[in-house]
């Protein structure tokens, strides 16, 4: 719980430092927004398992905590710092073409919540994952006050159309934005045409999606955006692909077969905005919506996502440590959990044990450049926001 505290509190007072600074670029904009963003961080505090992130870097990405689009390298505990990158060209040169786990996570869509969700899925798999901040902005003020926030499964195309509002109001441009000029831009949300983009790219090659919360609704959305525009790469993506959802029952394009739904057992929220034709893989016994471990009714997501890899191997050729990683005790856990009757999706393929070895293989790991946050080493300075 302290450790929760002081991490909020750090980036918090971070924000506040790099406020004369973010002032100087559409100060209207930003002052009406600041409160509501803070807030949200605090949501994001509650909600994700913050204490997790170092101090350094929680220092360090405060800057971007609403920075919509922004693209983070999260890698596993102890194993390097947080990678910020504007630009799916900034993503490349920094390690982004060895990372093949892509996480979004929900809630507040701070930049310490994605990380922190982020952090928990590299825990699980021993490998970095990158995710898309989903940021706080003019259309999201407006959709919360029309009941979008609590409903965002059954308004979801609200968001994306008074998104608009922002780039008058001078929204800074993260992410994806030269995906202004397609069809799709007016109706599509900047953090959705960010993880669009970084699936419909060939130069990274994703074989794990997991989203949070709101998260699903983005990674749904992109994944329909990329069928519907390159159905080859879609098809592609979904031969060795597999989706974790937790918290969220929302539904992918059908030739995604490699599902997994995941919810707490006392998650009324999350069935709340869940689609009920959807039927739920893993149900987590005593579980809510929240994932952070300091509080009670916590969904576990690094202990349910090691379990789940356990018993249906990714056959992605990253991600070999989390062979070597995954939870001894699996077959106790699954007794405790409900597994309904078959989906209606199709089953996925099983996997060889040959295959599963060679998925693994030592040679595979994946290496990113990046700083370790010390007395003798300083991370790179914030980007403005």
């Amino acid at each position: 719980m302290f450790q929760t505290a002081f991490t909020l509190t750090l980036t918090q007072f971070a924000r506040t430092l790099s406020l004369p600074e973010r002032l100087q670029r559409s100060p209207m904009r930003n002052l009406a927004l600041e409160a509501l963003r803070q807030r949200n961080t605090t949501l994001d505090a509650l909600f994700y398992d913050v204490k997790v992130i170092t101090p350094e870097e929680a220092f360090y990405i405060s800057d971007s905590l609403a920075a919509e689009g922004t693209i983070m390298i999260v890698p596993p505990s102890g194993s390097g710092a947080i990678i910020l990158c504007e630009t799916l060209e900034e993503f490349a040169r920094r390690g982004g073409r060895e990372v093949q786990a892509l996480a979004v996570a929900g809630i507040g869509g701070s930049a310490l919540g994605a990380a922190a969700f982020a952090r928990n899925v590299a825990d699980a798999i021993a490998a970095p994952v990158a995710v898309v901040v989903s940021g706080y902005g003019l259309a999201d003020v407006i959709t919360e006050t029309l009941g979008g926030y609590f409903f965002f499964g059954h308004l979801k195309g609200l968001r994306p159309v008074l998104e608009i509002l922002d780039d008058f109001a001078g929204r800074p441009k993260f992410g994806a934005t030269d995906a202004r000029s397609d069809e799709t831009a007016p109706r599509t949300s900047l953090d959705t045409r960010t993880v669009r983009a970084l699936l419909a790219d060939p130069r990274f090659s994703f074989c794990l999606l997991v989203g949070h919360s709101k998260g699903n609704l983005v990674l749904s959305a992109a994944l329909h955006d990329l069928g519907r525009q390159d159905e080859a790469r879609a098809a592609k993506l979904a031969e060795d692909t597999k989706i974790v959802t937790i918290g969220t029952r929302i539904a992918m394009p059908p030739i995604f077969s490699d599902v997994v739904d995941v919810i707490g057992e006392w998650d009324w929220f999350g069935e709340m905005n869940s689609r009920p034709f959807i039927s739920t893989d893993r149900r987590v016994p005593h579980a809510g919506h929240h994932t952070n471990t300091d509080f009670h009714s916590h969904l576990p997501v690094t202990s349910v996502l090691k379990e789940i890899l356990a018993v249906a191997p990714i056959a992605g050729k990253a991600l070999a440590a989390s062979a070597l990683h995954v939870v001894a005790k699996t077959d106790a856990s699954i007794a405790e959990t409900t597994v309904p009757s078959p989906s209606v999706r199709a089953r996925r393929r099983p996997a060889t044990i040959e295959k599963v070895k060679k998925s693994f293989s030592d040679k595979s790991l994946p290496h990113i450049p990046s700083k370790e946050p010390g007395p003798s080493a300083e991370l790179p300075p914030p980007k403005p926001h």
